[in-house]
C-alpha cells in the first residue's frame, strides 16, 4: 500500500512549532490548554454504523498505555491487549455498534504501517466509513522503556542526585528533549495518514496520563530513581504531551488530556490510590503502566472530550 507523503517543509514547520513552544514552556509562557484548532476540526461527531466488508466506526489505534497489559481479561496476548482498557470502555459506554482495537504494546509510529506480529499495520483498520478515530503513540519513539531503565539502574550511583538527568545531558544537549522534537514529525505522519485514510473522522490524539507525583517528589524504593531526577522525568514526559497536544492541533485533530485527571495517583501512590502501577506491580498491569482504574481514568477523559464537542475546550 502506498504511503501517504507529506508536502515539501511540513517536517521543519511542525519541528518548529514543537520547538517555539518548548521554549515559551522553559520561559514559564507555555500556550494556553485548549489554544488549539483541533477543536474545530471538522467530520462526523459520532459513531457510523458498520457493515459488511466496513472498517469499524470506532477504531482506536495505539500502544501499551492503550492495549492496557496484563489487564483482566487479555483478549489478545500478542499485544497484551485488554477488553477493559480505555477504548473498550468508551465503546460500551457509547454502545458503539461497531469497534476495532488494533492497539499493541510495544507499538512506535512505525507500526502504523507495518504489521508487528499477527497485528496487522495499524492504519489498515481505518477507511472512509470510520467516524471516530483515538491514537495514543510516540512513547515508545522517545523510548519509554530504555529511559526507565537506564533510570534506574544509575540511581544506584548518586540516590540523592539527579545521574539520570546529567547521562542524558552529557553531550551537552537534552537528549530526552531532543527525542520528543524527533518524534513529533513522525505523529504528525501519522495523523496525516489517520485524515488521509479516514475523511470524515474525528480524530482524538490521546496523551499519556501521570506517571510520577506531579510536584516532583519522589518515592525511591518503589520507584528506583534518583530523587532528584523525579522532576527531570516528569518535565519529560510533560514536554512529550505537550508536543502531542501541538502536532494534534496542527492536524485539526482534538487532544484528550489524561495527564490531570489521574496526576496523584501516580506510581508513588499507595496500591488504594494508585493508577499506575510501579515497576513492581501490586495489581493486573504492566510495570510503569496503568491499572485497570487507570484505564477507566483515561475512558472518561476521551468521553468528556467527546461530550464537549469541538470547539469547547
Amino acid at each position: 500500500m502506498a504511503r501517504e507523503r507529506r508536502p515539501a517543509g511540513r517536517r521543519a514547520a511542525v519541528v518548529a512549532a514543537v520547538l517555539g513552544a518548548c521554549v515559551l514552556a522553559a520561559a514559564g509562557t507555555a500556550p494556553p490548554a485548549d489554544a488549539h484548532p483541533g477543536a474545530h476540526s471538522g467530520g462526523h461527531t459520532g459513531a457510523l454504523p458498520g457493515g459488511h466488508g466496513r472498517a469499524a466506526a470506532y477504531v482506536a489505534l495505539g500502544d501499551s498505555y492503550t492495549s492496557g497489559p496484563g489487564i483482566p481479561a487479555q483478549v489478545d496476548a500478542g499485544c497484551g491487549r485488554s477488553d477493559h482498557n480505555y477504548p473498550s470502555l468508551v465503546a460500551a459506554e457509547r454502545r458503539t455498534r461497531a469497534f476495532t482495537d488494533v492497539s499493541c504494546g510495544g507499538a512506535t509510529t512505525a507500526e502504523m504501517w507495518r504489521a508487528q506480529g499477527a497485528n496487522p499495520p495499524q492504519l489498515d483498520a481505518l477507511d472512509r466509513h470510520t467516524g471516530l478515530v483515538t491514537v495514543q503513540i510516540g512513547g515508545n519513539d522517545v523510548g519509554f522503556g530504555t529511559i526507565i531503565g537506564t533510570c534506574a539502574r544509575l540511581a544506584a550511583q548518586d540516590p540523592a542526585g539527579n545521574p539520570c538527568e546529567r547521562a542524558y545531558r552529557a553531550s551537552g544537549h537534552d537528549e530526552l528533549a531532543l527525542a520528543v522534537l524527533r518524534t513529533a514529525p513522525k505523529v504528525d505522519r501519522v495523523l496525516r495518514a489517520v485524515r488521509a485514510r479516514a475523511p470524515h473522522a474525528r480524530v482524538l490524539v490521546v496523551g499519556y496520563p501521570a506517571l510520577l507525583p506531579d510536584d516532583g517528589s519522589g518515592c525511591f524504593p518503589q520507584v528506583p530513581f534518583a530523587a532528584k531526577d523525579f522532576p527531570y522525568l516528569r518535565d519529560t514526559e510533560k514536554r512529550l504531551n505537550r508536543m502531542l497536544r501541538l502536532v494534534a492541533g496542527v492536524n485539526r485533530a482534538e487532544y484528550v488530556d489524561t495527564y490531570g485527571p489521574t496526576a496523584g495517583h501516580d506510581m508513588c501512590r499507595a496500591p488504594a490510590d494508585r493508577w499506575i502501577e510501579p515497576l513492581q506491580p501490586a495489581a493486573p498491569a504492566a510495570p510503569a503502566h496503568p491499572n485497570a482504574r487507570g484505564e477507566a481514568a483515561m475512558a472518561q477523559a476521551v468521553l468528556g472530550r467527546l461530550e464537549r464537542g469541538r470547539g469547547r475546550g
